[in-house]
């Protein structure tokens, strides 16, 4: 059984007992959290699509870490005019562990 969720405007397949990262949430480490925007439930051949979401449908799960990201580097750069500027960048993430997906 896995669900489709929505979090931060990203979609992300969550199966029970899996973990996946995304944009950082305002909760503490440990704590279980419940996602409501359950965009489509399936088990096995059976496919329970939302309009938008799936009535009743919820997904428990358990922030496992907040964490940064790689720095990444972006640069801008006009040629012959001697203007060079670099700015770094790190993205706030939370992990979370999936516990359980509640079928409405």
């Amino acid at each position: 059984m896995y669900a489709i969720v929505e979090s931060g405007g990203r979609q992300y397949r969550a199966e029970e007992g899996h973990s996946f990262s995304v944009e950082k949430l305002p909760f503490e480490v440990g704590e279980q959290i419940e996602l409501e925007n359950v965009l489509l439930l399936a088990n096995g051949d059976e496919v329970t699509v939302g309009q938008p979401n799936v009535a009743g449908a919820s997904v428990k799960a358990t922030v496992v870490e907040q964490y940064r990201g790689e720095k990444i580097f972006v640069w801008k750069y006009k040629p012959k005019k001697r203007y060079r500027r670099r700015q770094g960048h790190r993205q706030s993430y939370t992990r979370l562990r999936i516990d359980e997906i509640v079928a409405g």
